[in-house]
């Protein structure tokens, strides 16, 4: 019975981190106080995002300007999350440097920004190992779908080596990321 209750209070402490963002003050910038919270009256948008940090083993991303991280995302991976990416259909996720290079509409999933994966470095290693590395690497939505509610993908790694985001983060995402933005991709 024990071990019923340890699987329960550990399903609830995953489950109640699953689904967050969270805003950084940036330096410099005023506060105000409402009630007991902090308030930032400088705008997100009103700072360059230069780049966008993903640490896979804590799934967030995060928008970095000048070397600080302003806001926080909860994602989801690849169905296989640790390790790099090393072929087509892995379903994982790749780690290194690459770049936001292009965006689009998707009717499957919301609104996709492009990873420019393979970067010459898995590319070599696909060669030496004869494999396709694969392509098609988005930042992306969840499915609009009535039999599994957007909540139902926060605490799953279900792509095929994407990174998800809810709809509303990447629809802030979208907004305040440029393509040519450099994106990395750490375990």
């Amino acid at each position: 019975m024990r071990w019923l209750l340890a699987v329960f209070c550990l399903s609830f402490v995953s489950l109640s981190q699953a689904s967050f963002t969270q805003t950084i003050v940036p330096k410099g910038s005023e506060q105000k106080f409402i009630g007991d919270k902090v308030v930032n009256t400088q705008n997100i948008a009103d700072r360059i995002i230069d780049k966008v940090l993903v640490l896979k083993s804590a799934h967030q991303l995060q928008l970095i300007s000048k070397g600080e991280a302003l806001k926080t995302y909860r994602i989801s991976l690849g169905k296989v999350p640790k390790g790099t990416k090393l072929q087509e259909g892995d379903q994982r996720t790749p780690e290194g440097f690459y770049w936001l290079d292009w965006r689009k509409t998707s009717d499957s999933y919301n609104l996709a920004m492009h990873i420019s994966y393979p970067n010459l470095s898995d590319s070599a290693r696909a060669r030496r190992e004869g494999v396709n590395p694969g392509s098609m690497i988005m930042i992306h939505g969840t499915p609009v779908d009535e039999e599994y509610p957007e909540w139902y993908f926060q605490t799953l790694d279900w792509t095929n080596g994407c990174i998800a985001m809810r709809n509303s983060d990447i629809r802030e995402v979208w907004d305040l990321v440029k393509d040519g933005t450099m994106i990395e991709i750490r375990p």
